[in-house]
Formats: structure tokens, C-alpha cells, sequence
């Protein structure tokens, strides 16, 4: 069965904001829950960056159903930190807890002061820290000492059985090399053929049965000017190719970038429709290529209208 799940996003609101929202999602219909982590928001209108490791505490208590968060352990957070954060919930809430590893942004991550290495350095860190968040969860003690640095550590607090440990991806390369060592996939939305490369590459890459997960970025509204409207001014410094999204290092740089950026372009990386029925085609489209959870990301600021109207109109066809 797919579930449907409210994107929580940090970035944007405030997290006491959000957590009525989850709460207002799950009697809505939204059957998951799914939260940024952020240092620093993608530019200043957005204009946030709640602790997403404290809210997720409160909102997995206030709520019944599963969460999901994608971070980024190696530099700004010592992978230990992260077994021991993620043990924790899953210990609290059995099976509704997954945690989505990516090798991150220097828009998050360069706030420690370190160098910030080149893809390749990130994506070698990060398979470490996946190794070392493992062991931990197998009641290892562990050292270790390559791209991070772990000494003497062990966690005596551990759930029952390990969360998933699902890999983010944006690129079909990144997807194929860590479909072999994670438990699922996470990307996000983007025209179908594209989508489409990345699910290749995933399943090609030792992926194949491999639960995969989708965070959609759409923008609904009253109408269609209003939509696009409300995309144009939250989510057009988000629409950069990956490889200078992850380089930029603060939101007054992606500010600079994102002033260039007209709103006609940001179709193909926002579904902006404010017809229930075009979003009912577009997800329907997403469960065809296997995607088993799509994490629903109103990317405007009219959060309440959009959960209203998607859990009368929209979650009811996707059932």
C-alpha cells in the first residue's frame, strides 16, 4: 500500500507551525510524516531552520505515523551522534522511524569551519559513516579512524530492530552507487523520464525490491497565479543543477542565484497546478514507476489549504 506523507519543512516554517500541521495532516488522511534538517534555509524570504532532531520527538508523540528525515553525517555531525539520535526514536516508537543519509550541502554542513571535499570525498566519508552507524546499532563498540573518527563508542540504548537506513539521491550515478549498501531510496520529483533514470539505475545497482521513496515538490493554491506565484518566491533558489546546489555555501548566495531565476521556469522541478486532478496524474504516475511512499512538499506558504483540500480530494483517488 503507498503512503501518502506531509513534508515538514523546516526551512520555511516555524517548528511549533508544523507540528499542528502534522497533527492537521494525519486526521486529513496523510498516512507519513517527513522532515528536512537544516542549518540554514535556502535563502532568506524562507527564512527559518528549526532543530529537526528535537521536533521529531514532539511530532512522532503528537502523531501515529512513520517519519522519515534526511541529514547528512560526516562533518557537521559525527556519525555516532546520528545511531545514537536515530536509536533513540526508534527506540520510543518502534517501526515508525527511517533515516535517509545523503553526503549533504555545504550550505548546512561549512559551518563547522572544515574543508569541504570534492563529491567523490563526500560520497567515501559517508558509506564510513554509514559503516559506523551500523555497528553502533549491532551493540559494536567501535573505533575508527579514516574520513571521520570514531573512538571507543557504544551505544547501550538501542531499539529492538535497527531503522532503515534509506540513501538519498538527486542523480541516476549517485542512485546506481548506493542502491548495493542501503535499505531503500529516497529522490526527488522531476519530469517522468528523468525519474525514470534514476529507478534504473537504483534497481541496476542492487536496488531491485528495494522500497523507494519520493519527495514531491508541487505548489497547490486557489488558482494557478497564485501558485506559481507562491513556488516562484519559496522555491526558486532550489532549481539548480546538483552540482552547484551542494557548493553553495550560504542563503544570501543562493538569493544571488535565485533573483535570475523567471517562474515559468520552474516547471519541471515544481508541479504547479491548483487542480486537484492534475496532481492525482502526476502522483499516479509516480506509483507506476514503484515509488511506495511520496512525501507531499507544498513548497508555497498556504500549508493549511493544502492539506484541507488534498486530504478531501486527493489522497481519496491515491487509495
Amino acid at each position: 500500500m503507498v503512503k501518502i506523507g506531509y513534508h515538514a519543512s523546516h526551512e520555511q516554517f516555524k517548528p511549533s507551525s508544523l507540528l499542528r500541521w502534522v497533527q492537521l495532516a494525519e486526521q486529513a488522511g496523510f498516512t507519513a510524516g517527513h522532515s528536512s534538517e537544516h542549518f540554514h534555509p535556502w535563502g532568506e524570504e524562507q527564512g527559518q531552520s528549526g532543530f529537526a532532531w528535537s521536533w521529531l520527538g514532539a511530532a512522532m508523540q503528537a502523531t501515529s505515523f512513520p517519519y522519515g528525515v534526511v541529514c547528512a553525517p560526516g562533518q557537521r555531525y559525527n556519525p555516532a551522534i546520528i545511531a545514537q539520535a536515530a536509536a533513540t526514536l526508534q527506540e520510543m516508537f518502534p517501526d515508525r522511524f527511517w533515516v535517509s543519509v545523503g553526503s549533504g550541502q555545504a550550505l548546512n554542513e561549512c559551518i563547522t569551519g572544515d574543508v569541504w571535499p570534492i563529491k567523490s570525498e563526500r560520497n567515501a566519508r559517508l558509506k564510513e559513516c554509514v559503516e559506523v552507524m551500523r555497528a553502533l546499532w549491532a551493540g559494536e563498540t567501535v573505533t575508527h579512524h579514516g574520513r571521520v573518527c570514531v573512538e571507543g563508542a557504544k551505544l547501550y540504548t538501542r531499539p529492538e530492530r535497527p531503522p532503515q537506513l534509506i540513501g538519498a539521491a538527486v542523480t541516476a550515478k549517485t542512485a546506481e552507487w548506493l542502491a548495493g549498501w542501503v535499505d531503500g531510496l529516497i529522490t526527488i520529483s522531476r519530469p517522468p523520464e528523468q525519474l525514470q533514470e534514476v529507478v534504473d539505475a537504483f534497481r541496476r545497482g542492487g536496488g531491485e525490491g528495494k522500497p523507494m521513496y519520493l519527495k514531491v515538490q508541487l505548489s497547490y493554491a486557489q488558482d494557478d497565479i497564485t501558485a506559481r506565484h507562491g513556488a516562484h518566491e519559496q522555491w526558486r533558489n532550489n532549481i539548480f543543477e546538483n552540482s552547484l546546489m551542494t557548493e553553495l555555501r550560504s542563503p544570501a548566495q543562493f538569493d544571488a542565484a535565485g533573483q535570475f531565476v523567471k517562474p515559468e521556469e520552474l516547471d519541471g522541478f515544481v508541479r504547479i497546478s491548483a487542480d486537484p486532478q492534475q496532481h492525482i496524474a502526476w502522483l499516479e504516475k509516480d506509483i507506476e514507476l514503484g515509488f511506495s511512499r511520496l512525501l507531499l512538499h507544498n513548497v508555497n506558504r498556504e500549508q493549511e489549504r493544502f492539506i484541507e483540500v488534498f486530504g478531501e480530494k486527493v489522497l481519496p483517488a491515491l487509495s
